[in-house]
C-alpha cells in the first residue's frame, strides 16, 4: 500500500497494491502496522459501517464536534467523488477542501483525520461506501456543514440537482457551524 499526497497534507489517499489475474484479484485493503507507517500514527478504529446510496445523492459535509471521528473510506461498489474539508479554525486552511474518486474499480481509500469533515457524492446508479472510523457514533455530537457553502466551493461534479437529506439541506454555512477550535 501506498500514500499519495494531497492538497491538505493530514488527507491521504491511500492506493493498496492489487494483485489479479485470470480469477480475479486480491488485495490487503487495511492492515495496522501498514497504515501507521503510511499516516504517523497508530490509529484505534472502534466501529465499521456501511453505506448504500443511490445515484445523484449527496451526503455531507459531516462530522462531530465535540468528540471527532476520523475515517477511512473506500467505496466497495460504484463510485464516489468523496470530499474532505478542513473544518480547524485555527488551521491556516480552515475551510480548504479535497476531493478524489473512490471506486470499486481503483480500489482507493481516504484518510479523513480528526478536525475534518466529510462528504460525497455518487456517482453512476448507487454506490456502497465502508468506513472504519476512530471514535463511536455520538448523535449530540452529529454536525454538519451546508454542503453547497460558496466559501468552501466544493466542486461536486454533479450530473442534476442533488438528492440531499432533510440535514444536509438545513446545515449551517461555515461561518455559523460549530467547527473545531
Amino acid at each position: 500500500m501506498r500514500a499519495i499526497e494531497t492538497a491538505l497534507p493530514e488527507v491521504l489517499v491511500l492506493e493498496p497494491d492489487v494483485l489479479g489475474d485470470e480469477r480475479g484479484y486480491f488485495k490487503e485493503s487495511w492492515n495496522a502496522r501498514t497504515f501507521a507507517s503510511l499516516v504517523g500514527d497508530d490509529v484505534a478504529f472502534v466501529q465499521d459501517n456501511s453505506s448504500r446510496s443511490l445515484g445523484g445523492v449527496v451526503r455531507g459535509i459531516h462530522f462531530q464536534n465535540p468528540n471527532p471521528q476520523a475515517k477511512l473510506v473506500r467505496c466497495s461498489v460504484g463510485a464516489i467523488f468523496d470530499v474532505a474539508v478542513d473544518l480547524r479554525r485555527s488551521s491556516p486552511r480552515f475551510g480548504a477542501w479535497v476531493g478524489v474518486e473512490l471506486s470499486a474499480g481503483n480500489h482507493r481509500q481516504l484518510w479523513i483525520p480528526e478536525g475534518f469533515g466529510h462528504g460525497f457524492a455518487v456517482r453512476g446508479e448507487s454506490a456502497d461506501i465502508e468506513y472504519k472510523v476512530a471514535g463511536y457514533y455520538s448523535q449530540s455530537d452529529d454536525r454538519a456543514v451546508a454542503w453547497d457553502d460558496p466559501s468552501i466551493g466544493v466542486e461536486w461534479r454533479l450530473d442534476g440537482p442533488p438528492v440531499l437529506s432533510d440535514k444536509d439541506k438545513n446545515a449551517p454555512p461555515l461561518n455559523e457551524a460549530d467547527v473545531y477550535a
